[in-house]
């Protein structure tokens, strides 16, 4: 009775392995974030199936059946991540079968050894192994591979073949086993692949085809019946996707990343759930555990796949038989004679197309099969939408076909298949990959063909060029924030204008807006449509991989505005029209697209190529006719919302207007650039806030605080707190301290001349208390700051900081309300490398965890902010000729501004930068600061990913930076107190996580009538829902760490939900195990490593 009800119990708890209710579970010391905990929380499973017996096929094995793990062609350069990846996943395994151990195959030896080998060791060391179930990790490393070889395929078939061998030779010796076969890239290209150092080369594009190349090749091995079917005890699957180990910013690979592909490669071990595909956010894991429907690990005969087609380079370039386009214009003639204006161009006068830009004019798998993605790399140049030639208007719808129907003589158009530099792509000069940067060699290079063609009257044909450029460039702007601004990206574009303003006669070119290129998330946010997010994520990172609602894909969005809006400024400044045989019309069109849907509101996949990325012919049609009709409008009055389900119908010259629309034809006023402003005289801000006043009585909750309540202000920290050289104009200046300026805590003059903190406070409450003033030490107030400080004196400072407020006659210690900013790193990061010890992320946790717990016991009434330390990795992009900048920055922070670049120096300690950036939100959010309801602590990230400011040629700007170009200037000091301030009236888990520094005077926000109160993480939760990343950790359970009595309000879904879990892994063990103590023991571990790794 008592184990049918046991039984009952835990099929009950088995059903809730899909609940994603948000729960925190604080386990040691090592605890991560909410965030993080949330999201792993469903990998938790329940092992119900445990209680059935071992499966007698390899085709229904369970997880708990397996009881050892073992990996085999373990890349050497990457060992140590690999191992780590794979324990994270022994784990996974081990809450279905505790007793699982896992084994790399000779993980000592440092040289290269053949999967052959490996494979020989293995079998030797498992022959007499025929009563447990194993499983085999297989890696088939591809950075061996290089993706642009002319041999890659000889390549790629020498790899699949020694697979091949090795899975022939485990079958023959193993039993009991069931093989999954991992493709691995780190995306890192080994040094011999000297052709993807050529410019031409979209590297990313051939990376990722490479891999699927070798998806493909190892796919079809392993659909050969006998893995599958012929032994009950042994097959072999491959799993459906590669792990990447791919860094999508500056930083480089963290834990959480690690964590992610493990997940990611546990998934793909299992049977996929109904529909399953691939989800854009990474962070949010759902259904990874095994269910009733599903309860098995993949094979190929429980989880049959239907597998892509292989690249054929013959295929036929229409995948729609007719794309064609009826011209219903009837005045098809030239003009009378050669015009000699610009503003008076017919169609018919034009006699030469050119265009220059990326993929999506080289026309990259726009003649690709719907199920063929190989064919993407494949540029179908011939049905390209602004300079294809393939056919006729009847059957292939491009702008130059458009035109031919009014000049048959036209030349410059592209046809066929083909590269850049194949004979066939005459006038197209677009490079697959190309970015900005890439124009002007593009436009030179077009420039000399245009010369030098005999068909080509360079001094009397009139031309029509068209650049559409900058894609790429946002599909990497998340991986250098100064090279891919929009200042430098359209500067790069101007160049090339210049260019063909200056050495080409008679020509209109068509710089086309670049599009919004988000709504392309929506392709793959849909799992119902299948498309290859991993492959697309390598080719455009930046605009994939952030998560829904965060603040970089927030970012992503305003630059892809400010990217469109740099380009009109740009032409609106009149550059282009100083005389008449030469113009540049911007053309709108793509500004607002509308993402086609499906008649069930799903995306219609039908205008994209296999990647669902590039856009297919049916696409390229629509945009042909759009260009054109933007052609057709007058400037200022064109076409910039294109909804392309709903069609485009052609538009005509008139009567009244033949021409191709200019400025002048259109009688636009170029608004001109925009007036520079007058010099700075001061560095304030204005103030417009109207909720100024404090609470109708003393409030008693830190919940409840309005800005006005605050009555006293502190600060520890270093030397950017003690505002060390802040208004320094020399060296002699820059050991000066100007504490009246510091960002956190000065109060010299008024807001309206300097921005701080405590002079925004002012405008609540005129009486603060505790600001700092002038220089020195003289009038520090509660400025405890010390330069040179690192974290370790930081208990000191708030030490001397609560012994002078408690002795401060002007202060009422007990009943006052106080604002703390805490603010410390920057030393020792600088001196990282110096003393790894400590000043290692898990001692600044340590010092920060002591101050904090100081401040908690001994200061009534008071907010502490801990600002997060800022991304010191930028300052190395500061440059300026001077004796400062070009010395003393290095002394000052050796261990970020000495290492090479992609040196392992410097990947270490950007690594260390961001781990402190963990411990600290880890610390503050970890509930130990919550039980008093006078006492709050909040996180404050608005440096967490730290942007250097430019100035108005697209460089570093120095003016933000003292004379070491390290500390802050008064400049970058008031930017900061600004971005402080913000972030206070930001809730918990949508702060703004990176700064954005433009010294605007009407940059302060203002408390409002629905949220007039300081943000805490308590008072954030009545909130909208937290979708963006940063201190998300809204606990809804009791810690666990020892010593600690915190009590968190629990619901009671979330209760009954961990409630359930934890006895139903603790009855299923007790059922499965034999040797109870030591499944004990080996469970409570596995249950601490899961709470503290994940």
């Amino acid at each position: 009775m008592t184990r049918s009800a046991l039984l009952i119990l835990a099929a009950l708890v088995g059903s809730c392995t899909q609940l994603t209710v948000a729960v925190n579970i604080d386990v040691g010391k090592n605890e991560l974030s909410k965030e993080k905990r949330e999201s792993f929380l469903p990998i938790l499973c329940s092992p119900v199936l445990a209680l059935l017996s071992p499966s007698y096929s390899v085709h229904t094995l369970r997880p708990v059946d397996i009881s050892a793990l073992y990996v085999l062609g373990t890349p050497l350069s990457q060992r140590d991540e690999a191992s780590r990846i794979v324990s994270r996943v022994t784990e996974l395994l081990s809450m279905f079968n505790p007793e699982v151990i896992t084994q790399h195959v000779d993980q000592t030896t440092v040289q290269p050894r053949s999967l052959l080998e490996e494979v020989e060791e293995l079998s030797l060391s498992l022959s007499n192994q025929v009563t447990y179930w194993k499983l085999v990790l297989l890696f088939v490393p591809a950075d061996s591979l290089c993706a642009c070889s002319p041999h890659v395929a000889a390549d790629v078939k020498a790899v699949v073949q020694e697979v091949e061998a090795a899975l022939q030779l485990l079958q023959k010796k193993l039993h009991l086993t069931l093989v999954h076969v991992v493709v691995w890239s780190s995306n890192h290209q080994q040094d011999k692949c000297q052709c993807m150092r050529n410019k031409s080369i979209d590297q990313r594009l051939r990376k990722a085809t490479l891999l699927k190349t070798l998806q493909d090749s190892l796919s079809h091995v392993l659909e050969n019946p006998k893995w599958p079917s012929e032994r009950a005890d042994f097959t072999a699957v491959l799993l459906s996707e590669p792990v990447i180990l791919e860094p999508i910013s500056d930083s480089e690979n963290t834990l959480s990343d690690l964590n992610q592909l493990a997940v990611q490669l546990w998934k793909n071990m299992l049977q996929p759930t109904t529909g399953e595909a691939e989800v854009i956010d990474t962070s949010v894991i759902t259904s990874p555990c095994p269910t009733q429907e599903q309860p098995f690990l993949r094979t190929n005969k429980n989880s049959p796949t239907k597998r892509a087609g292989i690249v054929n380079n013959n295929a036929s370039t229409l995948t729609y038989p007719v794309m064609g386009t009826e011209i219903p214009c009837t005045d098809r003639s030239p003009s009378p004679t050669t015009p000699t204006s610009v503003h008076e161009l017919r169609p018919g006068d034009v006699k030469v197309v050119a265009a220059v830009g990326d993929s999506l004019t080289a026309a990259n798998g726009v003649g690709a099969k719907n199920d063929n993605l190989l064919l993407v790399i494949n540029e179908y140049r011939g049905l390209s939408w602004s300079i294809g030639g393939d056919e006729n208007i009847t059957t292939v719808t491009t702008l130059p076909n458009i035109l031919r129907e009014f000049n048959p003589s036209l030349t410059g158009f592209s046809e066929g298949i083909g590269k850049e530099d194949s004979p066939k792509a005459f006038l197209n000069q677009a490079v697959s990959g190309a970015k900005s940067g890439d124009m002007v060699q593009q436009v030179r290079v077009l420039v000399d063909k245009m010369k030098n063609d005999l068909r080509i009257d360079f001094h009397n044909d009139w031309k029509v060029i068209t650049m559409f450029i900058s894609g790429n460039d946002l599909c990497d702007v998340c991986t250098d924030s100064i090279v891919f601004s929009p200042r430098n990206v359209v500067g790069r574009i101007r160049q090339a204008l210049d260019i063909l303003h200056s050495e080409v006669p008679r020509a209109i070119v068509n710089l086309i807006e670049l599009l919004n290129i988000l709504p392309l998330r929506d392709l793959h946010n849909d799992k119902s449509l299948g498309c290859p997010t991993w492959f697309v994520s390598l080719v455009c990172p930046c605009i994939l991989k952030p998560k829904e609602g965060s603040s970089e894909l927030q970012n992503v969005n305003e630059l892809n505005k400010a990217y469109q809006h740099a380009m009109r400024e740009l032409i609106d400044s009149g550059r282009y029209d100083t005389h008449n045989n030469f113009t540049v019309v911007l053309q709108p069109f793509l500004r607002e697209v509308v993402l086609p849907k499906l008649e069930d509101g799903r995306p219609d996949r039908s205008y994209f190529s296999p990647d669902c990325f590039h856009l297919s012919q049916k696409a390229h049609t629509l945009m042909a006719k759009a260009l054109w009709n933007n052609m057709l409008e007058p400037v200022g009055n064109k076409t910039f919302t294109q909804d392309f389900s709903v069609g485009i119908e052609l538009k005509c010259p008139s009567k009244t207007n033949p021409f191709f629309r200019t400025a002048v034809n259109s009688n636009y006023t170029f608004p001109g650039p925009p007036p520079t402003p007058a010099p700075a005289t001061n560095w304030g801000s204005d103030f417009s806030c109207v909720n100024t006043a404090p609470s109708n009585s003393v409030p008693t909750s830190a919940h409840r605080l309005r800005p006005a309540d605050i009555k006293v202000v502190a600060a520890v920290g270093d030397s950017l707190t003690a505002g060390f050289g802040a208004k320094a104009e020399n060296l002699l200046q820059l050991r000066t301290e100007y504490r009246g300026v510091a960002w956190s805590i000065g109060g010299d003059k008024t807001l309206e001349t300097v921005t701080t903190l405590p002079n925004i406070l002012k405008k609540f409450n005129p009486k603060i208390k505790g600001v700092s003033k002038g220089q020195g030490t003289r009038h520090t107030g509660f400025n405890m700051a010390v330069s040179g400080a690192k974290i370790a004196g930081i208990p000191g400072q708030v030490r001397r900081l609560i012994d002078t407020m408690k002795n401060d006659s002007t202060v009422d210690f007990e009943n006052d309300w106080k604002l703390v900013t805490l603010f410390i790193g920057g030393n020792d990061l600088c001196q990282y490398c110096n003393d790894r010890a400590s000043l290692s992320p898990q001692n600044y946790s340590l010092h920060l965890m002591t101050s904090l717990d100081m401040l908690y016991k001994e200061v009534p009434r008071a907010i502490v902010n801990v600002v997060e330390i800022l991304e010191i990795e930028g300052l190395r992009r500061l440059k300026k000729d001077s004796l400062g900048c070009n010395v003393l920055q290095k002394l000052v922070c050796p261990c970020f501004l000495l290492p090479g670049e992609d040196s392992p120096e410097l990947a270490e300690v950007k690594r260390i930068n961001r781990d402190v950036q963990v411990e600290t939100e880890k610390l503050v959010y970890g509930s130990r600061y919550e039980e008093r309801e006078d006492f709050a602590v909040v996180v404050q990230p608005f440096f967490r990913n730290t942007i250097v400011p430019l100035n108005a040629e697209g460089r570093p700007d120095t003016t933000y930076f003292s004379e070491d170009c390290f500390h802050f200037s008064e400049r970058g000091q008031a930017d900061m107190a600004a971005a402080l301030w913000n972030n206070m009236l930001e809730p918990v888990g949508k702060k703004q996580m990176y700064n954005n520094f433009r010294n605007n005077r009407n940059n302060i926000k203002c408390p409002t009538e629905e949220h007039p109160f300081i943000l805490t993480k308590v008072n954030s939760l009545a909130s909208p829902t937290i979708t963006t990343p940063g201190p998300t950790s809204h606990s809804t359970a009791l810690p666990l760490t020892p010593g600690c009595t915190e009590s968190v309000p629990v619901g009671l879904a979330a209760v009954l939900a961990i409630t359930g879990l934890l006895i139903g892994w603790f009855v299923s063990w007790l059922l499965f195990s034999c040797r109870a103590k030591k499944s004990k023991r080996r469970m409570t571990a596995a249950v601490e490593m899961k709470g503290t790794m994940f």
